[in-house]
């Protein structure tokens, strides 16, 4: 008989892949403990590992404001004061 499709939680399938991390068990005795297919917890642990390095970059932003953008926003902005100064 076919179990029926689970959904797991980002909880779930991240304890599941720490336990894979640490290494103290085999894929197997993992996938006996947590009920899930050993391809599964190496996929889990796959995304874990690739996704570390963002979890600790997103305080940092290193995109540059656009300079061009800004000069036409300060235009645009410099228009509308010059337009309501005379209109008042």
């Amino acid at each position: 008989t076919k179990r029926p499709r689970r959904n797991h939680g980002a909880v779930f399938k991240a304890k599941v892949a720490l336990e894979a991390i640490k290494g103290d068990q085999t894929l197997v005795e993992l996938s006996e403990r947590f009920q899930v297919h050993p391809n599964q917890i190496v996929k889990w642990k796959k995304v874990l590992l690739e996704k570390a390095p963002e979890f600790f970059d997103k305080g940092k932003s290193t995109k540059e404001p656009d300079v061009k953008e800004l000069h036409a926003k300060i235009g645009q902005l410099a228009m509308e004061n010059d337009f309501l100064s005379v209109a008042l």
